[in-house]
């Protein structure tokens, strides 16, 4: 077994415990909080976060127009993590403003995020 990044593991066993996803949403529920990558040139990255509270303390200054919107694990494994592909979109995990956060391909998190459930 790979040696798993710390905050990845705690990501994926919270949101394995919850079955809940976190992202900030736009008031017109049609967008979604997306950055550039810190780690690679010309690519955009979804922050997610494992818990709500995590996902509300970034409802402010540029994404003071957002809100944290849960986002079910089915839902994430069945919609997101193919159109997030399809996209070229990284997923950020447990993002903070003022570092930098480990970002990984969305089939790579939904692989762990199965792994772990199989387990």
């Amino acid at each position: 077994m790979t040696e798993i990044n710390p905050a990845l593991a705690g990501f994926i066993e919270n949101v394995k415990q919850d079955q809940i996803l976190w992202g900030l949403q736009d008031e017109t529920g049609e967008g979604w909080v997306v950055c550039d990558s810190s780690e690679f040139e010309d690519t955009d990255v979804m922050p997610l976060w494992s818990s709500q509270a995590a996902a509300k303390s970034h409802c402010s200054d540029e994404w003071q127009d957002y809100q944290a919107v849960a986002i079910t694990l089915d839902e994430f494994l069945e919609f997101w993590v193919s159109d997030l592909n399809d996209d070229g979109v990284l997923i950020g995990v447990d993002w903070e403003t003022d570092q930098d956060c480990f970002e990984l391909d969305p089939i790579v998190l939904a692989k762990e995020l199965v792994d772990v459930e199989e387990a």
